[in-house]
């Protein structure tokens, strides 16, 4: 399982959430929500420190990354983390 993001969403989380080179931050599976790879269940995120780290990925010095507890999540998937020009927004894409 790799996480992959792009430069267009990285600056967007940059600028959304206000952090910098030296932050993390941790996708987590949440229940309900719309667009996720299980009906009924989504991604959240949080800015925070990481503890147990299942797939991560740096870009401009910020890590992105997902927790052990959520590895049944992404079974046999990547994650790649597009920005959406007319959402103006990141977008998650699961590819097998």
């Amino acid at each position: 399982m790799n996480i992959h993001i792009t430069d267009e969403a990285t600056q967007w989380y940059e600028q959304e959430l206000d952090i910098q080179s030296g932050d993390a931050v941790r996708f987590f599976v949440r229940y309900g929500g719309i667009g996720g790879r299980i009906a009924g269940i989504s991604l959240g995120l949080s800015v925070e420190s990481p503890d147990n780290i299942y797939a991560s990925v740096s870009k401009n010095g910020i890590t992105f990354f997902i927790e052990e507890t959520d590895a049944w999540y992404f079974d046999k998937v990547d994650l790649n983390v597009e920005f959406d020009k007319n959402l103006e927004e990141p977008q998650f894409i699961y590819e097998s």
